[in-house]
């Protein structure tokens, strides 16, 4: 237990450590083990090499603010200004952090979908603002739009809202969307969602923007990156979209915290924003796969599964082992079976409160998941 003002160490620096200690493979954390596509590899190299090193522009290289705009419209019919609609920032965290000191203040409310990712809450800290989570609850996942209007009070300033869901998985459909920007325009509310995994989403489901709804252009903040859609997490390459004047707050904070990166990654990410289609069906189609692969292999374990219907990740029940606190479960699992995974209550407000859901990523090739998959066995077949 930390003490009063003492800061928590984050789940994944925890996992991270234990996973590295005990030579674990990790499908806690959210990275690819493969690198990025070819092509924008050496787009990055041959940035470097034609000296482009020096700090960008705050708002973004302008060959890249036209490329987010022109995948924007390309996608999803929308047009943010290439001027100043658009603000690229150190990965998404940033964008979002941004967002929340310039959109929230002391005494405001944030409402977020609940379990949320842990930056969230203390984004929104960081601006003096209180997060009030709306739970998605177990095992479903989905939104109930009569608890959101309820969350909603006088004092509540921005709905930020993750599609496709970290870390359950859930998409939300066109009926919960709706009813979210029907709220958000009745009780005048700024909206930031993070659509991080909009390109990962299987079979029938679809992401639709906020953004894209009646009303919503005018109060909405996108934010997206190129980490999680092209295997670079590391280039930490993110944005903002949307309308000028909400965008102009976002860059008046960014200026104070990395003020701009990546200046040779900028130039690659412009080079993969313009790649063709056949690069995003095959990018889903090899995670369905994979995703396929790990849903059949926990469930044949004895995992109570949850079938994600977006992102690369996997929640779980580790009930049927016995397993209350998924914390402990988690905590114990590297050295037991020589695998990492993710306590899910770490994403409640709460994640002191035991919960058996354990979320697993398979953003990993089949041979390690399966070797993953191997070791659970043995290793959870010992405990048992």
């Amino acid at each position: 237990m930390n003490a009063p003002g003492q800061a928590r160490t984050t789940v994944f620096t925890q996992m991270s450590a234990l996973a590295m200690r005990h030579n674990a493979i990790n499908l806690g954390q959210g990275f690819p083990d493969e690198s990025g596509p070819d092509h924008i590899i050496e787009a990055a190299a041959l940035a470097m090499r034609d000296g482009h090193n020096q700090y960008p522009p705050l708002a973004g290289i302008p060959q890249l603010r036209q490329a987010i705009a022109d995948h924007q419209r390309r996608f999803y019919g929308l047009e943010p200004d290439t001027e100043d609609g658009i603000v690229v920032t150190a990965g998404a965290s940033e964008a979002t952090a941004a967002a929340m000191l310039a959109l929230a203040g002391p005494g405001d409310e944030v409402i977020a979908l609940e379990p949320y990712y842990d930056a969230y809450k203390a984004c929104a800290a960081m601006a003096g603002a209180t997060l009030v989570p709306v739970r998605l609850e177990a095992p479903a996942y989905r939104l109930d739009a009569e608890r959101l209007r309820a969350a909603v009070g006088p004092r509540t300033r921005v709905l930020l809202i993750n599609s496709p869901h970290n870390p359950t998985g859930t998409v939300l459909e066109e009926t919960e969307l709706a009813a979210i920007a029907e709220l958000a325009v009745e009780r005048d509310l700024i909206v930031v969602t993070d659509e991080v995994y909009e390109h990962l989403v299987f079979d029938d489901h679809r992401h639709r923007p906020l953004a894209s709804f009646p009303g919503m252009w005018d109060r909405t903040v996108t934010i997206s990156s190129a980490g999680k859609t092209f295997s670079v997490t590391g280039w930490k390459i993110g944005w903002a979209s949307g309308p000028a004047d909400l965008i102009a707050r976002v860059k008046a904070v960014k200026q104070f915290l990395s003020f701009a990166s990546g200046t040779p990654f900028q130039y690659a990410i412009t080079e993969a924003l313009n790649t063709g289609d056949d690069y995003y069906r095959d990018y889903v189609a090899g995670y369905r796969e994979r995703r396929d692969f790990l849903v059949a292999g926990l469930a044949d374990l004895g995992f109570t599964v949850t079938e994600p219907q977006g992102t690369y990740f996997v929640t779980t029940s580790a009930a049927p082992f016995g397993a209350k606190d998924g914390m402990e479960f988690c905590l114990d699992l590297p050295e037991r079976c020589g695998v990492v995974a993710i306590p899910n209550q770490a994403f409640y407000a709460d994640p002191d409160a035991p919960r058996p859901e354990v979320r697993f990523t398979f953003c990993k090739p089949l041979p390690v998941l399966q070797e993953g998959l191997d070791r659970l066995r043995r290793g959870l077949h010992r405990a048992t």
